[in-house]
């Protein structure tokens, strides 16, 4: 099989497809958490820690200028990006198990007792008389 070919079936395989459409929504997504990170969450902390602007928070060591405060923005970017992600595959999990138990095929009945079995046959003895 030609390497063109084999690469061809690979990316028109359905995990690789579910996967691009992933990243794509990903990418969305996290533009929307920065802006509610950098527009909403991190005004109402810089308020309550006294009119900090996160953004502006810097270290200046030499001739490097170390701006520790984006990175704050960006590891709460990630949390919010993160604990959502968890949200969504723990509501998706739940789902699929719902799934699975509502497909699963009801136990068979227990088998008869020695006893109901020997009272049947009783019964189909004198049934037959």
């Amino acid at each position: 099989m030609g390497f063109l070919k084999e690469f061809k079936t690979f990316a028109m395989k359905g995990n690789v497809m579910d996967m691009a459409v992933g990243v794509i929504i990903g990418g969305a997504f996290g533009k929307i958490v920065s802006s509610l990170v950098d527009d909403v969450l991190m005004p109402v902390i810089g308020m309550l820690t006294g009119g900090i602007d996160f953004k502006d928070l810097a270290l200046t060591v030499g001739d490097a200028n170390i701006k520790y405060g984006n990175f704050l923005q960006n590891v709460i970017d990630f949390l919010i990006i993160a604990f959502s992600i968890f949200i969504m595959i723990k509501a998706i999990n739940r789902l699929i198990h719902k799934r699975e138990e509502e497909t699963k095929a009801p136990p068979a009945p227990p088998a008869p007792s020695k006893e109901e079995q020997l009272l049947s046959e009783i019964r189909d003895i004198l049934k037959n008389k």
